[in-house]
């Protein structure tokens, strides 16, 4: 057996363990870390040592409740000196925030009557002992702020063993279909416009990062996108069509118009429309959020929802175009059309493709990074030293 088919296992006998009522929270916990190994998850087999009473986790985050809810923190500049330590020690330990001691989790922690740090197996036993006792508390632990805490734990360790579980049982099909589908776009794209495919690249590029500015960034390009797309195959005019105006701002009209005209079959026509419609009216909404500036509330999901459903709509877009118009001449590798690299590398347009893909992977290309490309070799990389000064 494999280490993932193992893990998968462990993940399945986790979830059955937090989704019975008679399940043990402990139990679930030690199967979630030892499959979090087997598959490399240093955040997730952390997050399980804190629940289990590793010393060197816990005795750090006791530091952290008193110094955090401390009054007046703001004003006194001993507190905000505590907490910035507690927070150095943390950091040196590799615990993050959104994941070992978010403000749920800590407020849980907090009460020493519902077991604090204590490992989830104490916690756990010490409940059963209040319950077959008919016992509120034992002058230390209370059995409701017991059953709050337990409660917790298994509504988390379900969080962290589904998504583990969803990741690795889908991993080998959803991903590659999407991978293939994603492919062909960026390539098509590139053919009509290689400014909007670099773009879209990049948006599907920051949906994959920790930072939220960059998420709701995603959202503002493919909003972005879109209204490049419509410019280059359907300019604003004055004209209305089937009750829609095609102005400058209606950009999701002049998307619905292009297909409306180019679309024979009714059936994929009326489809391909509404999913435009969508798109843009959730992109809207969206925007709105990012454009108020509160990041906090652009989830990472959204990001990548407005990306993933952007490549669906250009794939849409791009199955009814006839031949793209050539895009003028730059003299810049790094914004070169892919005619340009063609003719003036003597190379393949699917070689000139990955070039693209490769400078918006990692900004601008030196001579190092292109002799990375699939298909570059020594004479090319010579010849765009000298047409390109690399």
């Amino acid at each position: 057996m494999t280490q993932q088919h193992e893990a998968l296992r462990l993940l399945e006998e986790a979830l059955k363990e937090l989704e019975s009522p008679k399940g043990s929270v402990l139990a679930a916990i030690q199967k979630l870390l030892r499959a979090s190994k087997l598959l490399d998850n240093e955040d997730i087999q952390v997050w399980c040592l804190i629940q289990l009473g590793e010393r060197r986790y816990v005795l750090a985050l006791k530091k952290l409740g008193p110094v955090i809810w401390a009054k007046d923190i703001a004003n006194s500049p001993k507190k905000k000196k505590a907490l910035y330590e507690v927070l150095e020690e943390l950091n040196e330990l590799k615990l993050k925030q959104a994941i070992h001691y978010t403000t749920e989790e800590l407020i849980v922690k907090a009460s020493e009557s519902g077991g604090g740090y204590i490992s989830v197996g104490f916690i756990e036993e010490r409940y059963a002992d209040l319950v077959r006792a008919k016992r509120g508390n034992d002058g230390t632990y209370y059995k409701n702020n017991l059953y709050n805490h337990l409660n917790w734990l298994r509504k988390r360790a379900h969080e962290f063993a589904s998504t583990l579980y969803n990741k690795l049982k889908f991993s080998g099909t959803v991903s590659n279909c999407f991978d293939a589908l994603k492919g062909a776009v960026d390539d098509k794209l590139l053919d009509l416009d290689p400014q909007l495919a670099e773009q879209l690249m990049l948006a599907f590029k920051a949906v994959s990062s920790a930072e939220v500015e960059e998420w709701s960034q995603a959202l503002t390009t493919c909003r972005r996108l879109l209204e490049g797309l419509a410019d280059r195959l359907y300019p604003p005019t004055t004209d209305v069509v089937k009750g829609r105006p095609l102005t400058q701002t209606q950009f999701v009209n002049r998307l619905w118009a292009f297909m409306d005209r180019s679309i024979a079959s009714e059936s994929n026509r009326e489809l391909a429309k509404t999913h435009v419609d969508f798109l843009g009216s959730w992109l809207e909404r969206t925007n709105k959020v990012a454009n108020k500036g509160v990041h906090a509330n652009v989830s990472q999901l959204e990001a990548v929802k407005a990306t993933f459903h952007t490549y669906l709509v250009i794939a849409d877009v791009l199955e009814y175009l006839t031949a793209p118009e050539l895009p003028k001449r730059l003299n810049d590798i790094n914004t070169a059309t892919m005619d340009e690299l063609e003719a003036v590398l003597d190379i393949s347009r699917a070689v000139a493709k990955e070039i693209i893909k490769a400078r918006v992977l990692n900004g601008n290309l030196d001579a190092t990074l292109l002799g990375k490309v699939r298909g570059i070799g020594p004479k090319t990389i010579e010849k765009a030293t000298l047409a390109y000064s690399l």
